[in-house]
């Protein structure tokens, strides 16, 4: 058999497959799609930094959601052990991410500079896509900022990324001080964070506010103006797997396509909620005059203006040599 081609039913390759358990993922874990020539092994975690820190450290399954920021670090050094596909398990604008305590002295994001802002990884997707915000959207100058690293909830790190260093290393401070970083804030002895998850004290402690208290208008006018929906987290594949079995990343494409499409269609189904969302109907009429019907693309030329725009701050911040081609990070998709 040609190792371009599938298997055939009798001969499916196993392949473990670890991710998520959302919307777009669920048809391929309860096997309703399934990939060609492939008997797929869904793990599903939602826990992504245990995922990463699983497939980046010890190469632990056969494909698997990852940091699209990592891939592309490791990928820039001309020695990565993964390929990727253009599917992308998690995006998500970041505006409404950027806390501060009011009693800094902050009100708009130039008054970051000269301020310790607390992070829970300063390698981190949701991280990069802040700074490139504040420096491109707001005319921060990043070079100003003290980075505070750790945890968000609990005290000390935040995983163990498998990530390579950083071409300019910032000024970073590790949190040592037994304290989360929610709890710095709150306490005063940092002065804002940018994180992916809220921090604890938003909504109870009034001294703990959002940049962007009205993100959701924020972000759509930055959609509208730039075309860019923030991504995340993409789809790897380990090397050496794809070597041995070329076919597996466009079958496991096409599958994950196909699980999307069909979630999407469930969640424009009016006649009863799939989600205890209220008025899903009306964000769903939102979704469609914003996004022209499709929230959540996937390939490379729907997503050419993020994904350059990734690669373009991961230069500006020291990640990257140079700007890497849209299209030399993935093995598929390119159409």
């Amino acid at each position: 058999m040609n190792v371009t081609e599938a298997p055939t039913t009798a001969a499916k390759l196993p392949l473990t497959f670890a991710c998520g358990l959302y919307d777009r993922m669920l048809r391929l874990y309860t096997g309703e799609v399934q990939p060609r020539g492939i008997d797929l092994k869904f793990l599903a975690n939602d826990e992504p930094r245990d995922i990463f820190d699983r497939m980046g450290g010890k190469l632990e399954f056969d494909a698997s959601e990852m940091s699209s920021s990592e891939f592309i670090s490791r990928f820039g050094t001309g020695d990565c052990p993964f390929v990727a596909i253009p599917v992308f398990a998690s995006r998500l604008f970041r505006h409404g991410f950027i806390f501060f305590n009011r009693k800094a002295g902050i009100r708009t994001p130039k008054d970051l500079e000269g301020k310790r802002v607390g992070v829970p990884l300063y390698t981190m997707s949701a991280a990069i896509w802040i700074r490139g915000l504040l420096q491109h959207e707001y005319g921060v100058n990043l070079g100003r900022i003290r980075w505070v690293q750790g945890a968000l909830k609990n005290a000390g790190a935040h995983g163990s990324p498998t990530v390579a260093p950083l071409l300019e290393q910032p000024p970073i401070e590790i949190n040592s001080s037994g304290k989360s970083i929610s709890r710095l804030l709150a306490d005063g002895d940092i002065d804002a964070v940018i994180s992916s998850r809220p921090v604890e004290g938003i909504g109870s402690n009034p001294d703990i506010q959002r940049m962007f208290p009205n993100y959701r208008e924020v972000e759509k006018d930055y959609y509208r103006r730039t075309g860019i929906f923030p991504i995340m987290h993409l789809i790897a594949i380990r090397r050496d797997v794809h070597e041995a079995h070329p076919f597996v990343a466009q079958s496991l494409y096409d599958a994950l396509c196909k699980s999307k499409d069909y979630a999407l269609g469930q969640m424009k189904e009016r006649g009863a909620l799939r989600y205890m969302l209220p008025w899903l109907p009306a964000d769903m009429d939102e979704i469609d005059e914003v996004f022209g019907g499709d929230p959540w693309p996937y390939g490379i030329e729907a997503n050419r203006r993020t994904l350059e725009a990734l690669v373009q701050y991961m230069v500006e911040q020291h990640f990257i040599a140079k700007r890497i081609p849209i299209e030399d990070l993935f093995v598929v998709g390119r159409q």
